[in-house]
């Protein structure tokens, strides 16, 4: 399977981690997502988070492709807890020692009240995994989070648990992987 990775641009609420709060594209945001997707394809399925910062833009992708829209809540972004709708300038002023814990280790410390990246980590590759089952041997479009596409590229590429944040993806990321019925992608430059 073919699996293209596009990463919602930029929202209104701008930076930090936004996480599961349910934030909308900025008009910047559409274009960056717009301009990605101009060159890509043709995809024979569309695949969203259902946060309407993916959803709506693949919304209107298969409206204008012919495509119906399969969402799929397990590949929404980590849920960061407590730390949600801050930016790490704000964690650092009262948590500056949690926040360099987490961005050092994100698999062995986890955001107050947060979502563990082990249960994020095992959420996506489970839905990943129905992807496949569903459409092993076509070309989908999956308009997701940066988490979940640091998590798949770091994964492709070998990288150690704690390299994970260090993965760059940026709003309106388009991003090629291959992926066989074992499960494991491949990235594709």
């Amino acid at each position: 399977m073919i699996l293209d990775l596009l990463r919602h641009g930029e929202t209104e609420q701008g930076g930090g981690l936004r996480g599961s709060l349910d934030d909308a594209l900025t008009e910047q945001g559409w274009a960056q997502m717009r301009g990605a997707v101009r060159e890509g394809g043709p995809w024979q399925v569309l695949v969203s988070s259902p946060l309407q910062r993916c959803a709506r833009f693949a919304d209107e992708l298969g409206a204008r492709l012919g495509l119906p829209v399969q969402r799929e809540a397990g590949l929404q972004e980590l849920h960061f807890g407590e730390w949600e709708g801050r930016s790490a300038l704000q964690i650092m002023q009262t948590q500056a020692d949690e926040l360099g814990r987490f961005w050092a280790d994100p698999y062995g410390y986890t955001p107050p009240a947060g979502e563990p990246v082990s249960a994020f980590a095992e959420r996506v590759l489970a839905a990943v995994a129905r992807l496949y089952q569903q459409h092993a041997g076509k070309r989908v479009l999956l308009v997701t989070h940066g988490g979940v596409m640091r998590l798949l590229l770091a994964r492709a590429r070998g990288l150690p648990k704690e390299q994970l944040l260090q993965v760059e993806v940026g709003h309106g990321a388009l991003v090629r992987m291959l992926m066989n019925e074992d499960g494991l992608v491949e990235e594709v430059r």
